[in-house]
């Protein structure tokens, strides 16, 4: 299994951005999708998640201001990231875990992540 995440670069404050997730592997549909992001100096925190069967969940610093969404057909996940804060920046990766692993716990497959840069 192999992740790929994209679509990441600078932007000002107040822009939108959309990042993805591919994965290859036939497991894409049968598990959950998690974004994290890790700014410097700071620990990983969630951004959101997407259940196998679409359930959602948001970090509390995003709530209200992104969207995940996937696509089984494309092995794909997103991440609709709007009104977007110098705080936002960070490394953002994407994860693919089965849904019954919590988002705390390690585990799951990884991929490279996407950086965003959001400038005041």
């Amino acid at each position: 299994v192999q992740l790929q995440a994209s679509g990441g670069g600078l932007v000002q404050a107040g822009e939108s951005l959309r990042l993805s997730c591919v994965v290859s592997g036939s497991i894409f549909k049968f598990n959950s999708v998690v974004w994290y992001r890790q700014a410097p100096g700071k620990q990983r925190e969630l951004v959101a998640r997407i259940s196998s069967r679409g359930d959602t969940t948001y970090g509390d610093p995003v709530k209200g201001r992104s969207t995940i969404s996937r696509d089984n057909d494309k092995n794909a996940a997103y991440l609709q990231m709007t009104s977007l804060q110098p705080e936002d920046t960070g490394v953002y990766n994407c994860n693919l875990r089965s849904d019954s692993v919590g988002t705390h716990e390690g585990g799951g497959f990884w991929g490279p992540g996407t950086q965003v840069t959001v400038s005041s």
